[in-house]
């Protein structure tokens, strides 16, 4: 066991001082993806069950509306509300997308220029669905060092790899859900060293890689103006492989996460599970035990947001916290295969 896992509940990590989410647009339902993409509603609520999810682009023209900056940006101020600071008062941000706005410059320093922000460390990490735990690891580290406050980004648009003109009737299974599975949207979480705001300390984080020797449960694509291989797929989605290694791995993570701080299952007061698919979701409580905690999904209505998952969960999590509640995120990326999670804990007065 990591050092990471290891540690025990006697202090916090780190604490959460506010948390914001950002979503574009109004929701597209599955009557409009019909419309669209000519994908049936019954087959979209019976293979993935989710009813809706925002786009950054208009479905029926393919225009952008809105960037992964805009979004990120969006959040983070109502991160900043939510934790009564000002973005001057930050010491660091990290912001983590599989889908940036440009290679370069980093999203992370557009966003930090429409803050305001000057003068500070702004860092970028390229990551799927277990990137928010891995920037809230990197926050870690930085507060550890000696920072006080610091902002952490995640968020996701699909405007380049879902292809608004195209008729998805000749997709294979692997590339046509990804245009049922997934929503934009940015989250962003003010850490603090000292209890700040929401105060809500995070007791231990765990992140790990575990998918040596293991074929991708999913793939996204990039290029640049030379594409050698024109029938290359942009995003390709091993379902089944995910289906059958996401349930057993969800439950790996809750259990070391309650081995990391001493607390029983029973103990849980919220259960923030992985966020594939409203579906997927499903399948994933019904085999994990805290039978007193009560779920914190969003994924239904948003659609898969990918590094904005685990922070639009906190969004809805920290308001519903009272003085000693408990909540475990569980987070699992199928990308190449990486636990991650967070155990979280409302200080009592007396603590």
């Amino acid at each position: 066991m990591t050092a990471q896992t290891s540690q025990t509940a006697t202090a916090p990590l780190f604490h959460l001082a506010g948390t914001g989410a950002a979503l574009p647009g109004p929701p597209v339902d599955n009557t409009v993806m019909d419309e669209v993409f000519h994908l049936s509603e019954e087959w979209i609520d019976a293979f993935v069950g989710t009813r809706t999810r925002h786009f950054g682009w208009d479905p029926v023209t393919g225009a952008a509306t809105h960037s992964l900056a805009d979004l990120c940006a969006e959040a983070a101020v109502r991160a900043l509300d939510a934790a009564g600071l000002e973005p001057a008062e930050l010491d660091f941000l990290v912001l983590t997308t599989a889908t940036p706005d440009t290679l370069l410059p980093t999203t992370a320093t557009a966003v930090a220029d429409r803050l305001g922000l000057n003068h500070l460390p702004a860092y970028q990490l390229q990551g799927g669905c277990a990137g928010a735990v891995q920037a809230l690891d990197v926050a870690r580290a930085l507060l550890a060092g000696g920072h006080r406050i610091g902002l952490v980004v995640g968020g996701d648009v699909t405007a380049r790899f879902l292809d608004a003109g195209r008729d998805v009737a000749g997709l294979s299974s692997q590339e046509l859900v990804n245009y049922v599975l997934f929503g934009d949207g940015a989250g962003a979480a003010v850490v603090s060293a000292e209890p700040l705001g929401e105060g809500v300390a995070v007791r231990s984080l765990l992140n790990r890689f575990t998918g040596l020797g293991r074929p991708a449960g999913q793939i996204v694509d990039w290029h640049g103006a030379a594409r050698p291989d024109p029938d290359r797929l942009m995003m390709f989605e091993d379902y089944k492989a995910i289906e059958a290694q996401v349930p057993a791995l969800a439950g790996e993570i809750l259990w070391e996460l309650l081995e990391s701080t001493g607390w029983r299952a029973e103990e849980l007061d919220f259960l923030l599970p992985p966020q594939l698919s409203g579906r997927m979701t499903q399948r994933i409580v019904e085999g994990l035990y805290a039978p007193a905690a009560r779920e914190v999904s969003c994924v239904a209505e948003t659609g898969n947001t990918g590094n904005a998952l685990p922070l639009l969960q906190l969004d809805r999590l920290l308001p519903e916290m009272t003085p000693g509640a408990k909540a475990v995120s569980v987070v699992v990326e199928s990308s190449k295969w990486i636990k991650a999670g967070l155990t979280l804990e409302k200080p009592r007065e007396d603590q």
